[in-house]
């Protein structure tokens, strides 16, 4: 059997290995940037899903590769397939859209280090530019510019020792923390990780955007994720409600516009 070109981003991987394996991960950018390589699934034009840009056209890049191998992933495709691209011709393709609004998703996209620089080219090229990120690989080397997602792991992830807890630590005014909640048990989690770390205090005193809850979606079990059957909507915000949690609630709009096994939207 042929040797697995990105078993260093296999789900083995602690935060802080996850962090080394994306420092290994792209080719030598030399003195331009823009040489760079970077492993790309997909990228295309759409309505922004989920945070605080909800709504928004978006032009998402979806990297390849992914450390962690959350039971509701609905991307397990991005896993392993996709093909290397530059860093420049990247830059080149996204401004080719016209759209001001930029994610960058996986995957894991901050598992290879020649994100950083795409996201900062991005950035100098007056686009506004989000991470979507698991929160297992350091956040810091972001352009400050860059709004980061932080998709804290809950236990139903079967990911959450993989949370890098020093992440919260570099947190900034626009950024967001994320939470997809599988269940009851999950819902508590949360509710006592954010009152444990400040989340609210931090949305109230500005130095955080947003607490975002999702219920997560029932996903069937794949070749690497073991599936999820979901949490309704109506049960999370119930749960909301009754204990007055200062959060946003929100839930997947591309999913509810488009068939949620549609991939390119």
């Amino acid at each position: 059997m042929a040797a697995n070109p990105l078993q260093h981003l296999m789900p083995t991987c602690s935060g802080a290995r996850a962090a080394a394996a994306g420092a290994a991960f792209g080719a030598a950018a030399a003195d331009d940037p823009r040489s760079g390589t970077l492993r790309v699934n997909e990228i295309f034009h759409s309505i922004q899903g989920e945070s605080t840009w909800a709504g928004e056209p978006c032009v998402f890049v979806r990297l390849t590769g992914c450390p962690l191998r959350c039971t509701y992933c609905d991307t397990e495709y991005a896993f392993r397939e996709g093909g290397t691209t530059t860093v420049g011709d990247l830059v080149d393709r996204v401004l080719a859209f016209g759209c001001p609004l930029v994610e960058l998703t996986g995957g894991e996209p901050l598992a290879q280090k020649r994100a950083f620089d795409l996201m900062r080219l991005l950035s100098d090229a007056g686009r506004t530019v989000l991470v979507e990120t698991s929160g297992a690989v350091d956040i810091a080397p972001c352009d400050p510019r860059v709004i980061r997602i932080l998709d804290l792991k809950t236990p139903g992830s079967g990911e959450c020792e993989q949370n890098r807890w020093t992440n919260l630590a570099d947190l900034r005014p626009a950024d967001e923390v994320k939470f997809v909640v599988t269940d009851r048990a999950d819902y508590e989690w949360a509710r006592t990780v954010i009152a444990e770390r400040g989340l609210a205090t931090m949305v109230r005193e500005g130095r955080l955007r947003a607490i975002l809850m999702s219920p997560a979606w029932a996903q069937a079990a794949g070749q690497e994720v073991s599936g999820s059957p979901g949490l309704e909507p109506r049960t999370l915000a119930e749960w909301i409600l009754a204990d007055r949690l200062a959060v946003r609630m929100q839930v997947q709009v591309h999913k509810v516009i488009w068939d949620p096994g549609t991939r390119g939207v």
